[in-house]
This record gives C-alpha cells, structure tokens and sequence, in this order.
C-alpha cells in the first residue's frame, strides 16, 4: 500500500514523465484487455470517444440537477465546482453584469470556489461584493470585448489588477476567463485560476463546443450555456412566456441535435365564459365534443411557436393557430395533450395514426423525417402544452438519451409557463395597486385651484409652476399666519378657533421657522401642496382627523424649539421629525391595531406588527414618491436615506405597545444627562450618540401622540369626548360585526367611567412620559403641569361620576350599566 501511494505522489508530482510513461506503455493488447476486447479492433480513438461520453454524461447530470433543484443558485455553484474539475482549475468565481445610476460594472456572486468547497463559504453577500469598473483587471476587459482570454502568465498582461490577490493574500499566476453572453448582452464572467496540472490552462480547456456522433464536450462555450440557465433563473426578472421559452432556446439548442422544435401551449381555463356557454345554452351550436386535457380541460392550442435551428435561425410565433397549422394537422399534439405520453416516432411517412406531410413544408425543402413529441407539465403536474421535436440531425431517430434530455427541457418549460403565470398575476396585482393609488393621489393630492386657497389670486395671477422662488415666498409671506398670530411656539396651543385652512398654514410656517427650507432647497410650491395633501390624507374621523395630525406635528415643532430639545439634532433631522410628526396618522381608520387583526382587515394581512402605524408610514412614503409632493427632492441620497429612515422610527414608534420597551432606556439617558456638570459636554457627546437619539425621538413622539392631555382644561375635556367618540363606534362595530362584548372603554353604555379611565391612563402611560421629559428638559415642565391639572379635574369628575352612582344604588338597589 505504502509503495502504492509513493508511486501515486511521484507521477502526481510529475505530469509531463506520467504522460510520456502512459503513451509509452498503452499498447493495443493493454488497451484490448481493459476493453474486452480483441487486440485487432482496438482503435486508440475509443478513448477520446469515452471521454466525450463521460463528459456528456455531466452535462447532462447538470441539466437533470437544474430539473430537480429550484434553488439555482446552488445549482450555479454546482456547476462552476464541476468545471473547476473538469479544467483542472484551483478556483473559480462567478463575476455578475449590472448597471447602477447608469454605470456599468462587475460584481462578485460566487467567489473562490475549489473542489472542496460549500455554498455557503462562496456566496458573497451585497455588504462585501468586490466590484470591477469596466476598466479595470482581467473580468473588465472580458466584459467590455465579450471574448474569452487566457493568460498563461497574468506578469505578461497589462490588464491584470492585483488588487484582489493583495485583498486575499492569493497569489494569481495565469487565468482562464469567459463572458456568459445573452444575445449580444453581457450577462456574467466566469474567471478560473492557477491550472493544477500544468504551468497554464490549454487550447483544450478554452475549446469551443463541438458535436461528434451525437456526443458532447465540455468547453467554455458550454459552460456559458449552463450558466447562462442559471443565470437567467437566478438573477433575471419575471417576465412574458415568449421570453422565457426564448431563454430556454438559447441554453439547451446546443444540445437538442434536431432540425426544429415547435411548442404549443394550451388554453389552461376550466370555466367558460359566459358568452361562449350562451350559444350552447339556447341551442346554436352543440356542446364540445372533443379530446380533454387529463384534468379535463378543452385542447384547445392559443399559441403556437416554431423553432427553426438549422440553416437561418429563426422564431415563429403564431396566435390563435388555426387546426391546418403544420404542427396541429397533423393531430399529433392533441394526442399527446389528451394522453400525456411521450411519442417518439421513427418513420413518419408509414405512420397511420397521424397525418405528416411527405412534401416539403418550405422552400427551403425540409421535410420531416423523424419526430418526438412530449407533454410540457408545470409543478402542478398540469400539461400546459406539446414540445415537438424534428428530424434529428445525424438522420438516426431519437433515442432514449435524446427523450432524457428533452423531458428535462419541456420541464424547464414547465417553470417558465409556472413563472410567467405568476408574473401575469404579480402584473395584474401592480396594474391593480396602481389604478388605487391613483384614485388615493386624485383624492388627496392638492389641486391647481386648491392651492389658490392658500394663495390668493390677488397675488397670484399665473400658474404656481410659472413662479420663480423669491417671488413666491414673497407671495407666501403676505399670506402666512406668522409665529405669533396663533401662538404655534406655545405647549398650550389650541386648534379651536383655527380653520383646517388655517393649520395647513400654520404647518408650513413651521419649515420657514426651523430654517429648513431655503437650506435644503424645498421648492416652496411643494412644501405648499405636501401639507395640504396632508390635511386632505386624514380621514373625517372624530378624534384622528387633520386637526390630531397638526397637534402632533406642533407639539413636535414646539419640543425642538420652546423645549429645547432641538440642540442634539441636526436641521436635517429637524425636517425629519416635524414631518414625520404631521404624517404619523395619515388615513387612520378611527379603529385601533388589534380590532384590525380581529376583522381580518387587509391591513393586519400586510403588516404582521403595528399595523397602523405601518400604514401610516406606508402612505407618507407614497405621498412623498409623487414628485410634486416630496419635499425630500433635492437632497443627496445619503440624507434622502437618513430622513426616510428618521420617519420610519417616528412613525412606528406610536405605537403604544412599543412604550413600554422603550421607557427604562430613555429613563437612563435622562439619568446620564445628570451626571455632566458642562452642559456643552453633554450636549456635544449626546449630538453624536445616534441610537441614544433615535431613542429620545421615539419618547417625544409619544409625547406629541399623547399631548391632549397636557392641554388646559377646556381643550383637554372637549378632544377627550372626541377621542371616547371615536372608541365608542369601534365598540359598536365589535358588538355588531365581531359579535363581541367591547371593553369599559369602548363600551358606550359606560361612558360615566370616562374620568375614571382618563386618570387611569394617566398614571400608567402619561405620568412617567412627561415627568421624564421635563426632568431632561425643564423647559417642558408646563406639559408636565397641564398633564397634573387635568388628572386633578379627571379626578373629581370621577369622584363625583361615584358619588351619583352610590346615591342611586342606594336608591333603587340596583346598577345602571349593569357590563361596568
């Protein structure tokens, strides 16, 4: 064994003596007692034959692999550790084609794949692609000429890069690499490394695709072929049958060794419409009569697609197919459509069953020769249509390795129609998302003559769009309310005595007074229509209406500057959070999270957690995505994408189940904000520590969410009727639809425990926020104040609400809300 293994190492060592040693002792009586065979019918070319067999076995084992594995990525990995085999390669990596903001370039998806590796130490996630500009090393230049290349020493080449060896520690010495072509369009490069069995990689490694006797060989050609499968599979979109059948010509045609192929595709409809039953119906024409798919439907072929693969390539596509079509005349696709069998017929001019054409079917002379017909059959196991294939190219008839092959094909088939069903639904869900958001924007959009409420046509003669941007904030600056006219820098401020009109004002003059708007270049017109289309986005409801969404944002406005909270974030976080404060209730449905998850509400479907909140946020993001509406428009993207995100924390953060996780964390910032004596310190160190940030912004918005009950008394008890309102139809609707007993609060028939829940909500939620806050922040004690002073009047109203209650059960022995 010992001496076994030595010799082993010493010819493994030594290439070149093996081969000469090989060549030397292969003598036909060798080779005739391996084959078992006479030493006279020996022929050296068996081996090359054999070789061509194996290999053709392997590519065909990949082609079965890709029919059974709907993870393709892993099939791509499969393949690229194969052929790292088969061309004696160190490694070898998958380069993909893209283009971003218009500029083409590589990036790395599979990466250093030897014979030993695992998928998963090859996939290379977004976060640490290495990407080539076309310009640059040897997978640029391959990309950019669409030619293979082989450098058999990368010092002799002056487009090799050592930027990757010197990022791996890998030493690079010669390279075989290819582009993976669609059409005339680059789709990857496949680059191999370091030949193992000699100073570089041959002309045979780098050998187109050949044919011989029906065999295979593995070259880069066939290599691009299966991976431009995959690729295809992998990385393209969802796109229309026609396409995706073309694709699967493009990858296999090499291999299916046949003149044309033709594929009809059946009607996949069970139920007729209504007027095709009709004329059956009353009489006019009499029931079908004729074959039926095994599932039971009507074959009937909408689509036929001709493949021509000899002589000019060429694709027929014909719609509606009359039954005189070549393919169809001939009745062999219905049979196989009826059956589901495989037919392989080896001499069509003898055959009875089916009427072939003996003459030629063109000008060009062909004839049919000999044909194979097999089902197309999706994952449901439902024929979706009839491959048929013609006239094998050598003139022998299809064999079973050609039937192999070929099923494998009209299962890939079988995807395709499968993934481009999904895309016909996938497109109609958009089209039909599409058509409702459009009637959301005509509903909530600000229009041309809403605008002019705001502008009056005294000053405003011409179209909005024809304004230059000085002229139209001198517009704006005569007709804004200005800070002081409603008191927006005021904890106490009360929408009472304002218009709807009014408080869309009063938002826009918030951006001027934060310096936001001439600082990241807000076209003023935008800023107009964004909150007006804001206003017009709350639903008419008794307590989450426009006049909720503008408290918020002006609570939020008034904590940044009157509290002061403003000095740890930038303007550009500022503009984030008043806006995200205005939006955080846009189209509330005046019903909270959880009846929308007992109703089974659509919305509940969509978003597993917060699922108003994530509505919410969801139509702020549309809004903005309207060009005339988004106020983010020109900033970069690195600030589009802090911004978005700021809103994305605000929004979600009311929701008050989220609270209760968030309290002990800013509780401890608060904490720390008393241990630095420098007031500048702390304020520099906590301007630069994001998540401690992130968490104060989420504890204010909660605030400005639950700022009514800091308002004075009058205001305060007037909302909360609105709010108890609102709860109330929630309560009917459970009691009426949900067939449920609704809680005290929801409850009308409870409506003399409101003072007594008003204060209970208090000391669980609203105490600790803002004792908290103005614990952080003194500035915000009156919110603290106006919070105590309406708990005093809950208080009473609670106690007298009791007082009432004992002197009538007193009275008659008995409870009046008999639930409470």
């Amino acid at each position: 064994c010992g001496k076994i293994n030595d010799v082993e190492k010493f010819l493994d060592g030594n290439p070149a003596f093996a081969q000469g040693y090989f060549n030397k002792k292969l003598t036909p009586g060798a080779l005739s007692v391996m084959a078992g065979i006479s030493e006279s019918k020996v022929d050296f070319g068996m081996l090359q034959e054999l070789g061509q067999i194996e290999e053709g076995q392997i590519l065909f084992d990949l082609i079965k692999e890709m029919q059974e594995n709907v993870n393709m990525e892993k099939v791509v990995f499969k393949i690229l550790k194969r052929i790292v085999a088969l061309i004696q390669a160190d490694r070898c990596s998958l380069f993909m084609y893209r283009e971003r903001n218009g500029i083409a370039e590589l990036a790395t998806r599979l990466f250093n794949i030897t014979t030993e590796s695992e998928l998963d130490d090859c996939v290379v996630h977004p976060d640490h692609e290495i990407v080539f500009p076309l310009d640059l090393g040897v997978v640029g230049h391959v990309a950019q000429t669409k030619k293979h290349i082989n450098l058999k020493d990368v010092n002799e080449s002056s487009h090799f890069s050592s930027f990757v060896d010197d990022l791996t520690e890998y030493k690079t010495r010669n390279i075989l690499a290819s582009p993976i072509m669609n059409g005339e369009d680059v789709v990857a490069v496949i680059m191999a490394l370091n030949k193992t069995t000699g100073p570089h990689f041959t002309t045979e490694d780098e050998d187109v695709s050949t044919e011989d006797e029906g065999s295979l060989r593995i070259g880069p050609t066939h290599v691009q072929v299966v991976l431009l499968w995959s690729a295809n599979k992998v990385f393209e979109e969802l796109t229309d049958i026609e396409r995706q059948f073309h694709k699967a010509l493009y990858t296999v045609r090499a291999y299916l060794n046949c003149d044309r192929y033709s594929v009809g595709l059946l009607d996949m409809t069970k139920e007729k419409e209504f007027f095709d039953i009709w004329p059956v119906l009353m009489g006019d024409q009499p029931p079908y009569s004729g074959p039926l798919t095994p599932d039971g439907r009507e074959v009937i072929f909408y689509k036929v697609i001709d493949y021509i693969l000899h002589g000019k390539e060429d694709i027929k596509v014909i719609a509606t197919p009359t039954l005189e079509h070549w393919v169809l005349c001939t009745g062999l696709p219905t049979y196989v459509a009826e059956t589901g069998l495989i037919c392989n017929i080896i001499n069509p001019a003898t055959e009875e069953m089916f009427k072939f054409q003996s003459e030629p079917l063109d000008d060009s002379g062909w004839t049919i020769k000999n044909v194979l017909s097999m089902p197309i059959v999706n994952m449901t196991e439902d024929i979706v249509g009839v491959a048929t294939f013609y006239n094998r190219k050598d003139g022998k008839p299809f064999d079973q390795q050609d039937e192999e092959l070929m099923e494998a094909m009209t299962n890939f088939l079988g995807w395709s129609h499968l993934n481009t069903d999904t895309y016909d639904r996938m497109k109609m869900i958009e089209n039909r998302k599409d058509i409702a958001q459009d009637m959301v924007l005509y509903h909530v959009k600000c229009r041309d003559d809403e605008i002019q409420n705001i502008l009056v046509k005294q000053y405003f003669n011409r179209e909005p769009c024809d304004c230059e941007e000085e002229e139209f904030l001198q517009i704006l600056k005569k007709e804004l309310p200005g800070p002081k006219k409603f008191e927006i820098y005021e904890f106490g401020f009360s929408d009472f005595d304002c218009t709807d009109l009014e408080l869309v004002m009063c938002g826009i003059q918030m951006f001027y007074e934060v310096g936001v708007v001439k600082k990241f270049q807000v076209p003023q017109e935008v800023l107009v229509r964004f909150m007006y289309s804001i206003s017009k986005g709350y639903r008419k409801m008794p307590y989450h209406n426009w006049r909720h969404g503008f408290n918020v944002g002006q609570t939020m406005f008034t904590l940044l500057t009157t509290g002061n909270m403003k000095r740890y974030y930038t303007d550009l976080e500022v503009m984030a959070m008043i806006t995200s404060a205005f939006l955080h209730d846009i189209d509330h449905r005046g019903t909270n999270n959880l009846y929308q998850v007992k109703s089974s509400n659509p919305l509940a479907k969509l978003h597993g957690s917060s699922v108003l909140e994530r509505h919410h946020l969801e139509f702020s993001k549309f809004l903005l995505a309207d060009e005339s509406l988004n106020i983010y428009q020109n900033l970069n993207r690195r600030q589009n994408e802090h911004a978005i995100h700021l809103m994305d924390i605000a929004i979600i953060a009311t929701d008050l189940q989220l609270y209760f996780k968030k309290r002990t964390m800013f509780q401890k910032i608060v904490d720390l904000s008393k241990t630095y004596e420098d007031e500048k310190k702390w304020v520099d160190w906590m301007s630069l520590e994001t998540t401690r940030k992130e968490i104060v912004l989420a504890m204010m918005m909660t605030a400005c969410d639950l700022s009514a009950l800091t308002k004075p008394w009058e205001v305060q008890s007037k909302v909360a009727l609105s709010e108890a309102a609102e709860f109330w139809v929630q309560g009917d609707l459970e009691r009426e639809v949900l067939e449920k007993q609704p809680i005290t609060m929801m409850d009308r028939n409870c409506a003399g425990e409101l003072p007594k829940l008003q204060c209970g909500f208090i000391d669980f939620v609203c105490t600790f926020v803002y004792k908290e806050l103005s614990r952080f922040h003194p500035a915000i004690q009156p919110m603290y104040d106006g919070m105590l002073n309406n708990r005093k009047e809950w208080k009473a109203k609670q106690e007298e609400y009791e007082a009432q209650q004992a002197i009538l059960k007193a009275q008659s022995g008995s409870k009046t809300c008999s639930v409470c």
